[in-house]
């Protein structure tokens, strides 16, 4: 039994020295050894223990622990089993952290040095180069969050080149700096934007921040004309937003006084009443009446802003974005939406009578009045019905000119809107939207102005001014 203070052995020996087993109580009592020996040295096979409860259980050469084993911390709950060289974590090895992470691969001296792989105590994942304990060199992380990224690491942050992709299925590729997007990079976004472009500190430096509809303020043209409009996406300096492309963008028209010919108020033209009401709209840029203000932000556009599929709120377009299809810059199947293309989209061909949406809203808060959304709905229907049978009437008798053709294959039950003012309207609705931000919209002033429109009667030409 020994004593504190004085060493104790038992066990096997040879030329006076300890030689095969034993068990070995050191001087200051904190370790004892039960294995092997050789010439009075640990070697081959055995178990030191700490006061503590520590412990290493493995392989001794002269004395040194030396070759594989098992470490344990009492303090800590970590456990080591691998390579070791003199004491020292040294090689190949797999870490269990008592938080419950983990670490396989390789160690220098103690610390993370080579390949590994590290899982984290919350579940995040490392795999790749690590150097002086840091991630390092090339590697694939897997966050929380669902994000994966492959790519350049230098001391624990993401720099260099690298691949991003994101639960919802929002892609970077590029250059990274400090953590971030920084330098040239190209994003794939869930919604369908693409932008290519320079990147500072996680931010697009060319991206879109405001829409121009290009051509005067206010435009004139007659009836039964088709209308195409040209939309700039433009940077924060008055650029063009070339960088970037596949913003939805949806174009409409909303009546702001109609003309009548006296005495002509049938029911089909219920949804163009002849009053103009008071107006302060600020045609080609924010600030107009049909939009609803927020305070403290930018006015948004007047439809609900609802949980997209994404789990992003924005627009919802249940009957349109979800069948349109995206080939080039245009939604197919759907002329008021088109999708940019190096900061540029065209509507093409549309008449104003396809762009009409509802009744001017009330000019100060950009609502519809209490029963105006049922009368929206009695007006439209009985619209169309009669203009059906209009349509039937009059199709011999419209002239055969560019409108005709493309309202014929068209819209064919549907009958130009008498003259007058309307304001055209351009608003992203790109769902969910880039980055969390969409564009605020922008109007214009169209004027319908009237035409002497040449109709065929039994082979006579008869000319009728539509104003009188």
């Amino acid at each position: 039994m020994a004593s504190e203070g004085a060493a104790s052995y038992c066990g096997e020996m040879k030329d006076h020295r300890r030689n095969g087993y034993g068990r070995y109580v050191y001087p200051n009592s904190f370790f004892k050894y039960e294995g092997q020996w050789k010439r009075g040295k640990k070697h081959g096979r055995g178990k030191l223990l700490f006061k503590d409860g520590s412990y290493y259980e493995g392989e001794f050469a002269d004395g040194e622990i030396v070759g594989h084993g098992l470490r344990y911390w009492a303090s800590t709950g970590n456990t080591y089993s691998g390579q070791f060289l003199f004491g020292e974590l040294h090689g190949h090895g797999v870490f269990h952290y008592g938080n419950g992470g983990r670490y396989e691969g390789e160690f220098c001296y103690g610390i993370r040095e080579g390949y590994g792989s590290l899982i984290g105590k919350d579940g995040e994942t490392y795999q790749g180069s690590f150097h002086n304990n840091k991630k390092h060199g090339g590697g694939k992380m897997k966050f929380l969050n669902g994000d994966k990224f492959e790519g350049d690491w230098i001391l624990d942050q993401r720099q260099g080149h690298g691949v991003l992709q994101q639960p919802d299925g929002t892609v970077y590729e590029g250059q990274w700096r400090n953590d971030t997007f920084n330098g040239q990079g190209c994003m794939i976004h869930c919604s369908g934007v693409i932008y290519d472009g320079l990147w500072h500190n996680g931010s697009p430096m060319g991206q879109a921040k405001t829409m121009v509809i290009t051509g005067p303020e206010v435009t004139d043209t007659s009836p039964g004309s088709v209308l195409t409009f040209h939309v700039q996406l433009q940077t924060d300096d008055g650029e063009l937003a070339k960088s970037e492309k596949g913003r939805l963008l949806e174009i409409a028209a909303r009546i702001r006084r109609t003309t009548l010919p006296e005495g002509h108020k049938t029911s089909s033209h219920g949804l163009c009443e002849a009053t103009e009401k008071p107006s302060s709209l600020k045609f080609g840029g924010p600030g107009s009446p049909l939009m609803t203000s927020t305070s403290g932000s930018q006015p948004q556009p007047d439809v609900p802003l609802v949980a997209s599929k994404s789990g992003h709120a924005g627009p919802e377009r249940v009957t349109s974005h979800e069948k349109a299809k995206d080939k080039g810059s245009h939604a197919f199947g759907f002329p008021h939406l088109q999708r940019s293309k190096r900061g540029r989209a065209t509507f093409r061909n549309i008449p104003l009578a396809f762009l009409l949406v509802d009744p001017d809203p009330d000019p100060q808060t950009g609502e519809l009045s209490e029963n105006e959304d049922e009368k929206k709905r009695i007006s439209t229907e009985t619209m169309e019905a009669s203009t059906m049978l209009m349509a039937r009437r009059s199709r011999s008798r419209i002239a055969t000119e560019g409108w005709k053709s493309r309202m014929n294959e068209s819209s064919p039950n549907i009958t130009s809107p008498p003259p007058g003012e309307y304001v055209i309207m351009v608003r992203e609705v790109t769902s969910p939207p880039f980055l969390g931000q969409v564009l605020p919209p922008v109007f214009k002033l169209l004027r319908v102005l009237p035409k002497k429109e040449i109709v065929m009667d039994s082979g006579k030409e008869i000319q009728k001014d539509l104003g009188s």
